[in-house]
């Protein structure tokens, strides 16, 4: 996860003579893959192996001549989470790199300090976590409780932080960035109060991050235990999602046995009908922190080139905030309607 660019010296187009001279401190990539996960990226996300490495050369050579200045790591693995997100489209691949990093350039308040030791108080409220075990489909399930954050104690952006965080661990593995992830949001004793917290900007910039921003497959949303207030929510999210994210959302309400079908028993904890003994966040809460120093870099130090167009970035400036504000005002009656 280095932040290092040096584009006249990774790409052979610079004229170098020879490979090793061009990349010599680069890592090389090993597949850790099973041959079972190899055969699904294949068929899922035309993954070629013996066409790997030549695709991820494809894609260093894009930055390097169309955003020479983007200030990303240009090693093979690093590459390949954003060609697997965009199933080998170079170029969708491209430009969800150079969101990736717009993303952490124009929210500071989300991605200044960045690291586990600064969001530890999320961490130990238990707001988000993942489950010990991957569901039968080989997705590790990501446990999202908005009813433990305090709004008192820090502001909404910590929360998004910790998830934030919690998804750049997870999609290190491989496994995960063929398989994709799965989300378990519980949204009891959500009041009110703490749903105006979620307003229309806030949501566009996560969703933005979710869909356009972070090299990542979600498989499925699970809500349960959602009050009436989540109407007013939902209202809020749809209009920024695409239909196929849309559709993997699944409302439960409070029935256990629909929210089985989506995912089983036995990886769940008792919390919701499962077996899986009570939900443990510890375990998680230190392996994350214990990955201090994968996430010892600059968020902040971005320079896009002079020559990149806004409309080519995933935010598009003061006409979205107004746009924003303006869906807020219509947007807040329907959450007291529907409290």
């Amino acid at each position: 996860m280095s932040g290092e660019s040096d584009c006249t010296r990774t790409s052979p187009s610079a004229g170098s003579p020879s490979d090793n001279e061009l990349l010599p401190d680069r890592p090389k990539y090993v597949c850790t893959l099973s041959p079972d996960l190899v055969t699904k990226a294949r068929e899922e996300l035309q993954e070629k192996p013996e066409w790997r490495l030549r695709d991820v050369q494809a894609l260093r050579d894009m930055v390097c001549k169309d955003y020479p200045s983007l200030g990303t790591c240009l090693d093979d693995a690093f590459l390949l989470r954003f060609l697997r997100a965009r199933k080998f489209d170079y170029d969708r691949a491209l430009q969800l790199l150079v969101n990736y990093h717009t993303c952490r350039r124009t929210w500071p308040e989300v991605f200044s300090n960045l690291k586990p030791s600064a969001i530890k108080p999320v961490l130990e409220s238990g707001f988000v976590t993942v489950l010990p075990d991957r569901d039968p489909q080989g997705r590790h399930v990501v446990c999202i409780r908005p009813d433990r954050w305090t709004p008192s104690n820090y502001p909404i952006t910590e929360n998004i932080r910790a998830i934030y965080l919690t998804l750049e661990k997870l999609i290190q593995s491989e496994e995960t960035q063929v398989n994709g992830i799965v989300i378990l949001a519980d949204y009891k004793g959500v009041s009110l109060s703490k749903a105006s917290h979620f307003g229309p900007f806030v949501a566009k910039k996560v969703i933005g991050i979710l869909q356009d921003g972070f090299p990542i497959r979600i498989k499925a949303v699970n809500i349960i235990n959602e009050p009436r207030i989540f109407k007013g929510i939902f209202a809020i999210i749809k209009p920024f999602l695409k239909e196929k994210i849309a559709n993997r959302f699944f409302l439960h309400g409070c029935d256990l046995n629909s929210l089985h079908q989506n995912i089983p028993p036995v990886i769940l904890p008792e919390e919701y009908g499962g077996t899986a003994g009570q939900l443990d966040i510890s375990a998680w809460n230190e392996l994350l922190l214990a990955s201090e120093e994968d996430f010892l870099h600059d968020f902040s130090e971005l320079v896009l080139p002079c020559d990149s167009s806004p409309h080519d970035l995933l935010v598009s400036g003061d006409a979205d905030e107004k746009q924003c504000d303006d869906s807020l005002r219509g947007m807040k009656p329907q959450l007291y309607y529907c409290y």
